[in-house]
């Protein structure tokens, strides 16, 4: 992950931040005029107080200019003993945005200034210590201070950077979270529509077409018309059942349609059986070699099922062949074809080979359909393994 940059994630600073960091710059530069002051003339002491008042009042922007800020104050630093306070914050801060190239040339700058502070502007007596030259102890003091500046700076840099880091990670792993529950809500939709499609549009089909084909038939005794109605009411009955399953699963207190039990490849035949009793001509070539997968096996079943819904809706009374051929070796390849050319009453909401087509895609198949001359081709192909 790209380091960030230390606008990113240096913090707002409130009003008492502000006020308790010029309060400690004033007492490091108070505690340095107290003890240096001792013998000043007048207009040393006012240069060193407008200095310093200059220093205190620039600092103020050191996040906003950091190396201009720090560099002001700390050449201030090297005439005015004032300026240390300032000088001290703007160094501290420098050293937070933790870049080498800023921090190098401004701590030997400040050991510099100290250097000449002490070595030409220091007007006090300084007791020497035995064995060690007065401007080596005063430089080996220098080096220390600004040495520890800056690894406070630095480890208050780090720390705000992890801080700032650890809330993008925490926000991003919230984002993302919140993305995969709408994936996984999406995701759920499309499962129910599929299965509400692929039951209901086929039951509602078969009772539409026997009700419309019962409307024309003049020549049906009493007996029949109520054997038709019977037939029509049964399959109302069942589109009904399967309503109040799917409606259970909305509610969360249904069995899933997923979870329950299934139709597979040995209930192929029945579907077709049920179909020619409703008075579709339907023709089923069955060269499969052996068993599919009871996945595969429920896939297949889909996809005839909504050839036949479609074959149904868009063309009555045209004739639909469906062929199967396949092994385990190659896969299984699903044909369906019929005439175009008729009419029907029955509305079609355009989403069966949508849905159908994403239940082949998850299987691991491929789908596809055309239209050659006057005849409608649906076709998929179906991996064995599952």
């Amino acid at each position: 992950m790209q380091q960030p940059s230390p606008e990113d994630y240096q913090p707002r600073l409130s009003l008492w931040g502000h006020v308790w960091r010029y309060l400690l710059a004033l007492g490091i530069s108070a505690m340095a005029l107290t003890s240096s002051t001792d013998g000043w003339p007048e207009w040393r002491f006012l240069v060193d107080l407008g200095l310093g008042v200059a220093s205190l009042i620039l600092v103020f922007w050191r996040r906003r200019w950091p190396v201009a800020i720090a560099t002001f104050t700390t050449v201030a630093g090297a005439f005015s003993i004032l300026s240390a306070g300032a000088s001290t914050l703007a160094l501290v801060s420098l050293a937070t945005r933790r870049r080498w190239r800023e921090i190098i040339p401004i701590s030997l700058l400040n050991i510099a200034s100290g250097m000449f502070w002490f070595t030409v502007m220091e007007t006090t007596t300084t007791a020497e210590i035995p064995g060690i030259p007065l401007w080596g102890f005063n430089f080996g003091v220098n080096v220390v201070i600004v040495a520890a500046l800056i690894a406070w700076g630095m480890y208050i840099g780090s720390r705000r950077e992890l801080i700032a880091t650890l809330r993008v990670r925490a926000e991003t792993a919230e984002s993302e979270q919140s993305l995969r529950v709408s994936q996984a809500r999406e995701t759920e939709r499309r499962r129910i529509a599929r299965e509400m499609h692929d039951v209901l549009a086929h039951r509602i089909s078969h009772i539409s077409m026997q009700a419309g084909a019962l409307a024309y038939r003049e020549d049906l005794s009493a007996d029949q018309v109520r054997e038709q109605v019977g037939t029509i009411r049964d399959g109302a009955h069942q589109a009904l059942e399967d309503l109040r399953t799917v409606l259970g699963v909305l509610r969360g207190n249904g069995e899933d349609p997923e979870t329950a039990p299934q139709p597979t490849y040995a209930d192929l035949g029945r579907l077709v059986e049920e179909t020619r009793g409703g008075g579709m001509n339907i023709t089923l070539e069955d060269d499969v070699e052996g068993s599919p997968p009871e996945a595969v096996g429920r896939s297949i079943y889909r996809v005839v099922q909504e050839g036949i819904t479609n074959a149904r809706k868009h063309a009555p009374g045209a004739a639909l062949k469906v062929s199967l051929r396949g092994s385990a070796e190659h896969g299984i390849d699903v044909l369906l074809r019929n005439r175009l050319g008729f009419d029907s009453n029955t509305p079609g909401s355009g989403l069966g080979l949508i849905g159908l087509t994403e239940r082949v895609d998850l299987a691991g198949g491929r789908l596809a359909h055309r239209t050659e001359k006057d005849v409608f081709i649906l076709e998929a192909w179906l991996p064995w393994g599952q």
